[in-house]
């Protein structure tokens, strides 16, 4: 608005006649002949109106003050902001920000409008910031418009979950799992565990279908806590989520934006935890992010929702979508056993008289085994699956991961050879999955 009345005022001074004619206006005789002023205006390309303005001057203040240039100026400007008004902005501006909140034009804008004020538009906003120095404008930055928008249409029809890391005072790291709705944009659940396991997750869901429901479908990244189907394996999250008739499903590896949604609600949490005391423990931690969800799901209106609403606003809005049907239960399986062991220097861990390889990659860590009389599945720490066999028969004291082993330290094959048991040979799977057994002679 001030480059606009700068840029009005160039042009009424530019727009002045010169100074002879002011001269010879202010000057004019009283005896001046009959249509002699409109054969003067019409020689000058000047107003009858600004001829008889000069002259009532050059009557007040005299010729000489009335030759000076003072370009006419209206005596209100009502689309100029007020001064206290421009003092409102800037200091919401800079509550939010020490607050560690979104602290935009947009986010001022909605803060201020619920509290009853009428702010600028968004534009005369950021103009405002931009004159005080606060916001440095990015012209070559790409506009959101550019962007191509995808939206489920109704609440609980698709989740998206995903852990980001944080550190505690002492140093500790922790992991924030961050569970939202794809229509709505609200914080469905969130929390502080010790490391991303699909304990956790499962808890952070569970935890999120008894307040919401449940929903159709469930997006995450490919991470083996939360689905490692990709990687050709399952994981108890999975297992989880198809017991209640829920979709899983994935974005494509290293194709972050599909997750885009919960990506950028860890940037907003990180920029609001930022501006926190640092927690001492994941419960004074827990006790920070519950205070930021509420925040960002009841008063702050989210710039990814089509209208100026709240993520809690839109969820109401709209109905939400049918639960899944759950699956028919499965039969119980009264002989399946389960058990744990440590994995070995050697890659391996032995359960009913067999050495299974899991491969040194699993050196020191806990397996947990289940096993019926046709099969033995092993996962690990995570409930990620790492393998699983046909159980082997009475007698067998090895079983290999399919991978292979000492090809460097013995090329010529001296060792003993391992032989693949025969009922294994045409299993569905890669070539390198297939198993090695050994048996005694």
């Amino acid at each position: 608005m001030d480059t606009l009345l700068a840029g009005l005022l160039l042009f009424m001074s530019k727009s002045q006649p010169d100074i002879r004619i002011r001269h010879a206006v202010a000057t004019w005789p009283e005896d001046s002949p009959r249509g002699a002023v409109s054969a003067f205006c019409r020689k000058h390309n000047v107003s009858r109106a600004w001829f008889y303005r000069v002259r009532a001057a050059a009557s007040e203040v005299g010729p000489v003050k009335a030759l000076e240039k003072k370009p006419t100026l209206p005596k209100s400007m009502p689309t100029v902001t007020a001064p206290v008004m421009i003092e409102l902005l800037l200091g919401t501006r800079a509550e939010l920000q020490e607050s560690g909140f979104d602290y935009g034009p947009l986010s001022v804008i909605a803060k201020l409008a619920r509290q009853g004020f009428k702010p600028p538009s968004r534009a005369t906003v950021a103009r405002i910031f931009v004159r005080a120095g606060v916001v440095v404008p990015e012209p070559r930055k790409k506009p959101r418009s550019a962007y191509k928008r995808f939206v489920y249409p109704q609440p609980n029809a698709c989740w998206q979950i995903d852990s980001t890391e944080w550190q505690l005072a002492g140093g500790q790291k922790v992991a924030i799992f961050q569970l939202v709705d794809d229509h709505s944009r609200l914080a469905l659940a969130s929390l502080v565990a010790a490391g991303e396991t699909s304990a956790a997750a499962i808890a952070v869901v569970t935890q999120a279908i008894e307040r919401h429901g449940t929903p159709q479908r469930f997006l995450s990244d490919n991470g083996a806590a939360l689905n490692p189907t990709r990687r050709g394996r399952t994981g108890a999250l999975v297992e989880f989520l198809k017991a209640k008739g829920i979709e899983p499903i994935t974005g494509k590896p290293y194709k972050p934006t599909t997750q885009g949604k919960n990506e950028r609600f860890h940037r907003t949490l990180h920029r609001y935890l930022h501006r926190q005391p640092p927690a001492t423990s994941m419960a004074a931690l827990q006790s920070q992010v519950d205070a930021f969800d509420l925040y960002y799901n009841n008063e702050r209106e989210h710039q990814g929702l089509p209208k100026a609403m709240t993520p809690r606003e839109a969820w109401n809005a709209t109905p939400k979508t049918s639960p899944p049907a759950a699956p028919e239960p499965l039969a119980p399986r009264p002989d399946r056993r389960s058990a744990q062991r440590t994995v070995n220097r050697n890659g391996s861990v032995t359960i009913l008289g067999t050495h299974f390889k899991m491969g040194k990659e699993h050196t020191g860590t806990t397996v947990h085994i289940l096993y019926d009389d046709t099969t033995i599945m092993f996962f690990g720490a995570q409930g990620t699956e790492i393998i699983t066999h046909p159980r082997p028969p009475q007698g067998t004291t090895y079983v290999g991961n399919g991978k292979p082993s000492g090809v460097a330290a013995d090329p010529r094959g001296t060792r003993a050879k391992r032989t693949i048991y025969p009922q294994l040979k045409n299993r569905n799977s890669k070539p390198s999955n297939e198993l090695e057994l050994s048996t005694k002679p």
